[in-house]
Protein backbone atom coordinates (compact mmCIF):
# COMPACT_ATOMS: atom_id res chain seq x y z
CA UNK A 1 0.00 0.00 0.00
CA UNK A 2 1.31 3.50 -0.72
CA UNK A 3 0.10 6.61 0.90
CA UNK A 4 0.81 10.57 0.14
CA UNK A 5 2.32 12.52 2.64
CA UNK A 6 0.05 16.07 3.28
CA UNK A 7 2.82 18.57 4.89
CA UNK A 8 6.11 19.35 5.92
CA UNK A 9 7.54 17.71 9.03
CA UNK A 10 10.37 18.80 11.12
CA UNK A 11 13.95 16.77 9.81
CA UNK A 12 16.20 15.05 12.48
CA UNK A 13 20.31 16.31 12.72
CA UNK A 14 22.80 15.01 14.32
CA UNK A 15 26.19 17.20 14.74
CA UNK A 16 29.21 15.60 13.58
CA UNK A 17 31.52 14.79 16.94
CA UNK A 18 35.28 14.79 17.09
CA UNK A 19 36.50 11.62 16.55
CA UNK A 20 39.77 9.52 17.69
CA UNK A 21 42.70 9.46 15.71
CA UNK A 22 42.33 8.26 11.93
CA UNK A 23 44.60 4.54 13.25
CA UNK A 24 41.62 3.72 15.28
CA UNK A 25 40.31 0.60 13.64
CA UNK A 26 37.47 0.75 11.17
CA UNK A 27 35.90 -2.43 9.45
CA UNK A 28 34.64 0.71 6.59
CA UNK A 29 36.37 3.61 5.45
CA UNK A 30 33.88 5.71 6.31
CA UNK A 31 32.36 3.50 9.55
CA UNK A 32 31.21 5.34 12.76
CA UNK A 33 33.33 4.81 15.51
CA UNK A 34 32.40 2.03 18.35
CA UNK A 35 32.74 1.82 22.14
CA UNK A 36 32.61 -2.18 23.64
CA UNK A 37 30.28 -1.77 26.69
CA UNK A 38 28.75 -5.46 28.51
CA UNK A 39 31.29 -7.20 25.65
CA UNK A 40 28.97 -5.27 22.41
CA UNK A 41 30.59 -3.32 20.27
CA UNK A 42 28.08 -0.01 20.57
CA UNK A 43 28.10 2.42 17.67
CA UNK A 44 29.42 6.26 19.28
CA UNK A 45 29.22 8.44 16.89
CA UNK A 46 25.95 11.36 15.58
CA UNK A 47 22.70 10.65 13.98
CA UNK A 48 23.44 11.80 10.87
CA UNK A 49 27.04 9.86 10.76
CA UNK A 50 24.68 6.96 11.14
CA UNK A 51 22.57 7.71 8.25
CA UNK A 52 25.08 8.33 6.13
CA UNK A 53 26.62 5.07 6.40
CA UNK A 54 23.28 3.13 6.66
CA UNK A 55 22.63 4.92 3.16
CA UNK A 56 25.51 4.51 1.61
CA UNK A 57 24.78 2.70 -1.77
CA UNK A 58 25.11 -1.55 -2.00
CA UNK A 59 25.15 -1.57 1.56
CA UNK A 60 23.19 -3.76 3.57
CA UNK A 61 23.05 -3.54 7.25
CA UNK A 62 21.04 -5.66 10.24
CA UNK A 63 20.58 -3.05 13.18
CA UNK A 64 19.80 -3.36 16.66
CA UNK A 65 19.55 -1.57 19.50
CA UNK A 66 20.72 -1.93 23.18
CA UNK A 67 18.91 -0.26 26.56
CA UNK A 68 18.76 -1.37 29.98
CA UNK A 69 16.08 -3.85 29.42
CA UNK A 70 17.86 -5.39 26.38
CA UNK A 71 21.03 -5.91 28.25
CA UNK A 72 19.38 -7.79 31.02
CA UNK A 73 17.19 -10.01 28.37
CA UNK A 74 20.97 -10.91 26.63
CA UNK A 75 22.34 -11.86 29.88
CA UNK A 76 19.86 -14.84 29.93
CA UNK A 77 19.18 -15.58 26.37
CA UNK A 78 21.90 -16.76 25.06
CA UNK A 79 20.38 -16.73 20.93
CA UNK A 80 19.15 -13.35 22.04
CA UNK A 81 23.05 -12.65 23.20
CA UNK A 82 24.20 -14.16 19.50
CA UNK A 83 21.60 -11.94 17.91
CA UNK A 84 23.07 -8.96 19.22
CA UNK A 85 26.31 -9.70 18.63
CA UNK A 86 26.19 -10.72 14.68
CA UNK A 87 24.18 -7.38 14.03
CA UNK A 88 26.36 -5.22 11.58
CA UNK A 89 25.61 -2.32 13.99
CA UNK A 90 24.37 -2.29 17.22
CA UNK A 91 23.31 1.81 18.89
CA UNK A 92 23.01 2.82 21.90
CA UNK A 93 19.51 3.32 23.59
CA UNK A 94 18.68 5.25 26.89
CA UNK A 95 20.88 6.80 30.02
CA UNK A 96 21.12 3.07 31.51
CA UNK A 97 23.82 2.23 28.49
CA UNK A 98 25.33 5.43 28.75
CA UNK A 99 26.12 5.07 32.62
CA UNK A 100 27.61 1.26 32.19
CA UNK A 101 29.81 2.98 29.48
CA UNK A 102 30.60 5.95 31.45
CA UNK A 103 31.40 3.41 34.68
CA UNK A 104 34.08 1.63 32.34
CA UNK A 105 35.87 5.50 31.94
CA UNK A 106 34.14 5.64 28.20
CA UNK A 107 31.66 8.05 27.12
CA UNK A 108 29.07 7.88 23.98
CA UNK A 109 28.55 10.69 21.56
CA UNK A 110 24.97 10.45 21.55
CA UNK A 111 21.70 8.25 22.15
CA UNK A 112 20.34 6.95 19.30
CA UNK A 113 17.20 5.53 20.79
CA UNK A 114 14.75 4.00 17.84
CA UNK A 115 11.89 5.90 18.58
CA UNK A 116 13.91 9.46 17.27
CA UNK A 117 16.64 7.74 15.01
CA UNK A 118 14.45 5.89 12.74
CA UNK A 119 12.26 8.85 11.58
CA UNK A 120 15.06 10.55 11.26
CA UNK A 121 16.28 7.52 9.67
CA UNK A 122 13.02 7.99 7.32
CA UNK A 123 13.64 11.28 6.47
CA UNK A 124 16.70 10.75 4.79
CA UNK A 125 15.76 7.60 3.01
CA UNK A 126 12.81 9.62 1.11
CA UNK A 127 15.23 12.10 0.16
CA UNK A 128 16.98 9.47 -1.68
CA UNK A 129 13.81 7.84 -3.10
CA UNK A 130 14.05 4.92 -1.19
CA UNK A 131 11.05 2.69 0.75
CA UNK A 132 10.35 1.32 3.83
CA UNK A 133 8.19 -1.49 5.21
CA UNK A 134 6.50 -1.84 8.69
CA UNK A 135 6.17 -5.28 10.27
CA UNK A 136 4.62 -5.87 13.76
CA UNK A 137 2.28 -4.08 15.85
CA UNK A 138 -1.47 -5.73 16.68
CA UNK A 139 -3.96 -5.28 13.54
CA UNK A 140 -4.43 -1.84 12.27
CA UNK A 141 -1.26 -0.51 13.91
CA UNK A 142 1.49 -0.86 11.56
CA UNK A 143 -1.31 0.62 8.70
CA UNK A 144 -1.87 3.87 11.22
CA UNK A 145 1.91 4.13 11.69
CA UNK A 146 2.44 4.20 8.07
CA UNK A 147 -0.06 7.36 7.48
CA UNK A 148 1.40 9.22 10.03
CA UNK A 149 5.06 8.95 8.70
CA UNK A 150 3.78 10.15 5.49
CA UNK A 151 1.77 13.38 7.07
CA UNK A 152 5.32 13.41 8.60
CA UNK A 153 7.97 12.75 6.24
CA UNK A 154 7.29 13.99 2.49
CA UNK A 155 8.17 11.94 -0.05
CA UNK A 156 8.14 9.07 1.75
CA UNK A 157 7.26 5.28 -0.09
CA UNK A 158 5.69 2.80 2.36
CA UNK A 159 6.10 -0.45 0.43
CA UNK A 160 3.54 -2.30 2.71
CA UNK A 161 2.61 -3.13 5.86
CA UNK A 162 2.15 -6.46 7.92
CA UNK A 163 0.51 -7.31 11.49
CA UNK A 164 2.69 -9.14 13.95
CA UNK A 165 -0.29 -11.36 14.85
CA UNK A 166 -2.29 -12.96 11.65
CA UNK A 167 0.88 -11.10 9.94
CA UNK A 168 3.28 -13.69 11.12
CA UNK A 169 1.74 -16.83 11.75
CA UNK A 170 2.99 -18.54 8.52
CA UNK A 171 6.56 -16.58 8.16
CA UNK A 172 7.07 -18.19 5.12
CA UNK A 173 4.37 -16.04 3.21
CA UNK A 174 5.17 -13.36 5.39
CA UNK A 175 8.77 -13.32 3.72
CA UNK A 176 7.32 -13.84 0.65
CA UNK A 177 5.34 -10.73 0.94
CA UNK A 178 8.17 -8.51 2.02
CA UNK A 179 10.09 -9.49 -1.11
CA UNK A 180 7.60 -9.41 -3.22
CA UNK A 181 7.24 -5.63 -2.11
CA UNK A 182 11.61 -4.83 -2.57
CA UNK A 183 11.44 -2.44 0.53
CA UNK A 184 14.46 -0.71 1.06
CA UNK A 185 14.31 -0.40 4.58
CA UNK A 186 12.48 -3.02 6.95
CA UNK A 187 11.19 -1.95 10.25
CA UNK A 188 10.26 -4.64 12.71
CA UNK A 189 8.25 -4.23 15.83
CA UNK A 190 7.71 -7.52 17.81
CA UNK A 191 9.31 -6.30 20.74
CA UNK A 192 12.81 -8.11 22.48
CA UNK A 193 14.33 -10.38 22.01
CA UNK A 194 11.34 -11.71 19.43
CA UNK A 195 12.10 -8.86 16.84
CA UNK A 196 15.95 -9.36 17.02
CA UNK A 197 15.42 -12.88 16.76
CA UNK A 198 13.11 -13.16 13.35
CA UNK A 199 15.76 -10.59 11.79
CA UNK A 200 18.63 -12.74 13.11
CA UNK A 201 16.93 -15.50 11.38
CA UNK A 202 15.26 -14.14 8.54
CA UNK A 203 16.52 -10.36 7.69
CA UNK A 204 18.54 -11.46 4.87
CA UNK A 205 15.94 -13.29 2.96
CA UNK A 206 13.72 -10.69 2.73
CA UNK A 207 15.98 -8.43 0.56
CA UNK A 208 15.24 -5.41 2.29
CA UNK A 209 18.58 -3.22 2.45
CA UNK A 210 18.67 -2.14 5.93
CA UNK A 211 16.29 -4.66 8.88
CA UNK A 212 15.65 -2.63 12.22
CA UNK A 213 13.90 -3.84 15.26
CA UNK A 214 12.09 -1.00 16.20
CA UNK A 215 10.14 -2.20 19.82
CA UNK A 216 7.26 0.05 20.36
CA UNK A 217 7.76 2.83 17.77
CA UNK A 218 4.60 1.53 15.29
CA UNK A 219 2.57 2.29 18.90
CA UNK A 220 3.74 5.78 19.61
CA UNK A 221 3.58 6.86 15.90
CA UNK A 222 -0.38 5.19 15.94
CA UNK A 223 -1.19 7.09 19.09
CA UNK A 224 -1.78 4.02 20.73
CA UNK A 225 1.05 5.21 23.52
CA UNK A 226 2.15 8.53 24.49
CA UNK A 227 4.99 9.83 24.58
CA UNK A 228 7.10 11.79 27.35
CA UNK A 229 6.95 15.96 26.75
CA UNK A 230 9.88 17.07 25.24
CA UNK A 231 11.46 18.63 28.55
CA UNK A 232 11.40 14.78 30.39
CA UNK A 233 12.70 13.18 27.24
CA UNK A 234 15.83 15.48 27.24
CA UNK A 235 16.62 14.81 30.97
CA UNK A 236 16.68 11.11 30.05
CA UNK A 237 13.96 10.25 31.89
CA UNK A 238 11.40 9.25 29.83
CA UNK A 239 11.52 5.63 31.71
CA UNK A 240 9.98 7.56 34.69
CA UNK A 241 7.19 8.71 32.12
CA UNK A 242 6.48 5.28 30.83
CA UNK A 243 6.56 3.80 34.29
CA UNK A 244 3.80 6.22 35.43
CA UNK A 245 1.47 5.54 32.60
CA UNK A 246 1.61 1.86 32.66
CA UNK A 247 2.39 0.98 36.39
CA UNK A 248 1.60 -2.46 36.53
CA UNK A 249 3.06 -3.45 33.32
CA UNK A 250 6.33 -1.59 33.57
CA UNK A 251 6.93 -1.87 37.51
CA UNK A 252 9.16 -5.07 37.04
CA UNK A 253 11.39 -3.81 33.86
CA UNK A 254 11.97 -0.59 35.19
CA UNK A 255 12.08 -0.67 39.08
CA UNK A 256 13.59 -3.91 38.88
CA UNK A 257 15.00 -4.17 35.44
CA UNK A 258 16.87 -1.18 35.56
CA UNK A 259 18.40 -1.87 38.88
CA UNK A 260 19.60 -5.10 37.64
CA UNK A 261 21.05 -3.82 34.83
CA UNK A 262 23.20 -1.03 36.36
CA UNK A 263 24.33 -3.78 38.92
CA UNK A 264 25.53 -6.35 36.03
CA UNK A 265 26.97 -3.06 34.30
CA UNK A 266 29.21 -2.27 37.45
CA UNK A 267 30.16 -5.90 38.27
CA UNK A 268 31.41 -5.33 34.20
CA UNK A 269 33.09 -2.73 34.89
CA UNK A 270 34.80 -3.93 37.92
CA UNK A 271 35.90 -7.00 35.81
CA UNK A 272 37.59 -5.04 33.55
CA UNK A 273 39.87 -2.53 35.69
CA UNK A 274 42.99 -3.71 36.91
CA UNK A 275 44.25 -3.40 40.32
CA UNK A 276 46.50 -0.41 39.52
CA UNK A 277 43.53 1.25 38.03
CA UNK A 278 41.37 0.81 40.75
CA UNK A 279 43.94 2.47 42.98
CA UNK A 280 45.12 5.34 41.08
CA UNK A 281 40.97 6.10 40.54
CA UNK A 282 40.77 5.55 44.30
CA UNK A 283 43.55 8.28 44.88
CA UNK A 284 41.81 10.75 41.62
CA UNK A 285 38.50 11.21 43.72
CA UNK A 286 39.97 11.13 46.96
CA UNK A 287 42.71 14.04 46.26
CA UNK A 288 40.23 16.20 43.42
CA UNK A 289 37.15 16.39 45.57
CA UNK A 290 39.08 17.52 48.60
CA UNK A 291 40.79 19.77 45.91
CA UNK A 292 37.85 21.34 44.37
CA UNK A 293 36.39 21.65 48.14
CA UNK A 294 39.40 23.50 49.49
CA UNK A 295 40.39 25.60 46.20
CA UNK A 296 36.77 27.10 45.54
CA UNK A 297 37.36 30.29 47.26
CA UNK A 298 40.44 30.99 45.19
CA UNK A 299 39.13 29.83 41.52
CA UNK A 300 36.40 32.57 42.74
CA UNK A 301 39.40 35.19 42.93
CA UNK A 302 40.73 33.81 39.73
CA UNK A 303 37.83 33.77 37.68
CA UNK A 304 37.25 37.20 38.69
CA UNK A 305 40.82 38.20 37.71
CA UNK A 306 40.24 36.74 34.52
CA UNK A 307 37.21 38.62 33.55
CA UNK A 308 38.79 41.73 34.26
CA UNK A 309 42.32 41.57 32.22
CA UNK A 310 40.35 40.06 28.98
CA UNK A 311 37.13 39.39 27.47
CA UNK A 312 36.26 36.25 26.58
CA UNK A 313 34.88 33.53 28.95
CA UNK A 314 36.39 32.48 32.17
CA UNK A 315 37.12 28.62 30.86
CA UNK A 316 39.02 27.69 28.32
CA UNK A 317 37.64 24.19 26.69
CA UNK A 318 39.58 22.10 23.73
CA UNK A 319 39.06 18.63 22.75
CA UNK A 320 42.44 16.32 24.23
CA UNK A 321 42.78 12.94 23.34
CA UNK A 322 42.59 10.62 26.52
CA UNK A 323 43.19 6.74 27.19
CA UNK A 324 42.38 4.94 24.15
CA UNK A 325 42.70 7.57 21.70
CA UNK A 326 39.06 8.71 23.62
CA UNK A 327 38.41 12.26 22.92
CA UNK A 328 36.97 14.35 25.63
CA UNK A 329 36.73 18.46 26.38
CA UNK A 330 39.40 19.57 28.81
CA UNK A 331 38.61 22.11 30.50
CA UNK A 332 41.55 25.14 31.88
CA UNK A 333 41.62 28.65 33.12
CA UNK A 334 41.85 30.69 29.90
CA UNK A 335 45.44 32.77 29.89
CA UNK A 336 44.63 33.59 26.27
CA UNK A 337 43.26 35.69 24.37
CA UNK A 338 40.35 34.71 22.66
CA UNK A 339 41.63 34.43 18.96
CA UNK A 340 44.69 32.00 20.14
CA UNK A 341 43.12 29.20 18.36
CA UNK A 342 43.31 31.10 15.10
CA UNK A 343 46.37 32.60 15.16
CA UNK A 344 48.05 29.31 16.16
CA UNK A 345 49.35 28.02 12.89
CA UNK A 346 51.18 31.86 12.57
CA UNK A 347 53.14 31.02 15.76
CA UNK A 348 54.29 27.63 14.96
CA UNK A 349 57.58 28.46 13.39
CA UNK A 350 58.27 30.53 16.73
CA UNK A 351 58.12 26.85 18.93
CA UNK A 352 61.02 26.44 21.24
CA UNK A 353 60.61 23.24 21.51
CA UNK A 354 61.70 20.42 19.42
CA UNK A 355 59.10 17.89 18.04
CA UNK A 356 54.89 17.74 17.59
CA UNK A 357 53.95 19.38 20.62
CA UNK A 358 54.17 23.76 20.16
CA UNK A 359 55.34 25.65 23.35
CA UNK A 360 56.41 29.40 22.95
CA UNK A 361 58.23 31.12 25.78
CA UNK A 362 57.21 34.53 24.77
CA UNK A 363 53.86 33.85 23.02
CA UNK A 364 51.80 37.21 22.24
CA UNK A 365 48.45 35.15 22.62
CA UNK A 366 49.02 34.93 26.32
CA UNK A 367 46.97 37.86 28.46
CA UNK A 368 48.61 39.31 31.67
CA UNK A 369 46.97 37.25 34.23
CA UNK A 370 47.15 34.02 32.27
CA UNK A 371 51.46 34.53 32.30
CA UNK A 372 50.80 34.46 36.30
CA UNK A 373 48.37 31.70 35.82
CA UNK A 374 50.88 29.51 33.98
CA UNK A 375 53.57 30.27 35.70
CA UNK A 376 52.65 28.57 38.94
CA UNK A 377 50.05 26.42 36.51
CA UNK A 378 46.98 27.92 38.06
CA UNK A 379 45.47 27.65 34.54
CA UNK A 380 44.91 23.62 34.71
CA UNK A 381 43.16 24.02 38.13
CA UNK A 382 39.98 23.20 36.49
CA UNK A 383 41.05 19.97 35.53
CA UNK A 384 40.11 18.64 38.47
CA UNK A 385 36.64 18.59 36.90
CA UNK A 386 37.85 16.00 34.32
CA UNK A 387 39.37 14.03 37.07
CA UNK A 388 36.37 13.58 38.31
CA UNK A 389 34.15 12.53 35.24
CA UNK A 390 37.38 9.78 34.46
CA UNK A 391 38.70 11.78 31.82
CA UNK A 392 42.02 12.60 33.43
CA UNK A 393 43.92 11.52 36.33
CA UNK A 394 45.94 12.97 39.11
CA UNK A 395 48.72 11.71 37.73
CA UNK A 396 49.90 10.65 33.98
CA UNK A 397 51.17 11.67 30.53
CA UNK A 398 50.36 15.47 29.48
CA UNK A 399 46.73 14.95 27.74
CA UNK A 400 47.05 15.64 23.71
CA UNK A 401 45.92 17.81 20.97
CA UNK A 402 44.20 15.87 18.27
CA UNK A 403 46.65 16.89 15.56
CA UNK A 404 49.14 15.74 17.94
CA UNK A 405 48.25 12.24 18.01
CA UNK A 406 47.63 12.43 14.39
CA UNK A 407 51.21 13.07 13.85
CA UNK A 408 52.58 10.51 16.58
CA UNK A 409 55.04 7.89 15.26
CA UNK A 410 53.85 4.20 15.97
CA UNK A 411 56.11 3.95 19.03
CA UNK A 412 54.03 7.30 20.98
CA UNK A 413 50.93 5.69 20.73
CA UNK A 414 51.80 3.76 23.61
CA UNK A 415 51.46 6.97 26.10
CA UNK A 416 47.59 6.36 25.38
CA UNK A 417 47.24 3.50 27.40
CA UNK A 418 46.67 5.11 30.46
CA UNK A 419 44.68 8.55 31.55
CA UNK A 420 46.58 11.73 30.93
CA UNK A 421 47.15 13.63 33.71
CA UNK A 422 47.23 16.70 36.00
CA UNK A 423 51.09 16.18 36.71
CA UNK A 424 52.94 13.31 36.44
CA UNK A 425 57.22 12.59 35.09
CA UNK A 426 57.78 14.89 32.37
CA UNK A 427 55.71 17.72 34.01
CA UNK A 428 57.94 17.47 36.94
CA UNK A 429 61.26 17.18 35.02
CA UNK A 430 60.78 20.37 33.23
CA UNK A 431 58.13 20.32 31.20
CA UNK A 432 58.57 22.23 28.17
CA UNK A 433 62.16 22.33 28.45
CA UNK A 434 61.82 18.41 28.16
CA UNK A 435 62.30 17.61 23.58
CA UNK A 436 59.13 15.19 22.70
CA UNK A 437 61.48 12.17 21.97
CA UNK A 438 62.33 12.59 25.52
CA UNK A 439 58.46 13.01 26.74
CA UNK A 440 57.24 9.94 24.93
CA UNK A 441 59.78 7.84 26.70
CA UNK A 442 58.83 9.23 29.96
CA UNK A 443 55.32 8.80 28.93
CA UNK A 444 56.20 4.85 28.44
CA UNK A 445 58.12 4.31 31.18
CA UNK A 446 55.45 5.60 33.42
CA UNK A 447 52.58 3.11 31.56
CA UNK A 448 54.81 -0.11 31.97
CA UNK A 449 55.43 0.96 35.78
CA UNK A 450 52.37 2.54 37.30
CA UNK A 451 51.23 2.12 40.92
CA UNK A 452 50.02 3.87 43.88
CA UNK A 453 53.47 4.98 45.52
CA UNK A 454 55.13 6.07 42.00
CA UNK A 455 52.01 8.14 41.75
CA UNK A 456 52.60 9.34 45.67
CA UNK A 457 55.91 10.42 44.68
CA UNK A 458 55.05 12.46 41.48
CA UNK A 459 52.21 14.40 43.53
CA UNK A 460 55.09 15.44 46.03
CA UNK A 461 57.42 16.33 43.21
CA UNK A 462 54.73 18.74 41.99
CA UNK A 463 54.84 20.94 44.32
CA UNK A 464 59.02 21.82 43.96
CA UNK A 465 58.11 21.79 40.08
CA UNK A 466 55.24 24.70 40.73
CA UNK A 467 57.14 26.72 42.79
CA UNK A 468 60.49 26.11 40.80
CA UNK A 469 58.27 27.36 37.55
CA UNK A 470 61.04 25.75 35.41
CA UNK A 471 59.74 24.86 31.98
CA UNK A 472 56.02 26.34 32.71
CA UNK A 473 55.83 29.14 30.03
Amino acid sequence: MTFVPSFDPSLFSGAPVATAPARAAATHRNAPGTLRVLGLPLVSASTGEVIDHLLQPGRRSRVAFLNAHCGNVMARDPDYADALATADMVLPDGIGVELAARMTGQRLAANLNGTDFTPALLAQAARRGLSVYLLGGRPGVADAAAETLCRRIPGLRIAGTRDGYDGLRDEAAAIAAIRAARPDILLVALGVPAQDLWLARNGARTGARITMGVGALFDFLAGRVRRAPAPIRRARCEWIWRLAMEPRRMARRYLIGNATFMARAAMHALSRRSRADWLQRGLDLLLSAGALTLLAPLALLLMLAIRLDSSGPVLFRQTRIGRDGRPFTMFKFRSMHTDAEARRAALLAQSDREGICFKSRHDPRVTRVGRLLRRFSIDELPQILNVLRGEMSIVGPRPALPEEVAAYPARALGRLRVNPGLTGIWQVSGRAEIGFDKMIDMDLAYAASRSLLLDLMLISMTCRAVIGGRGAY
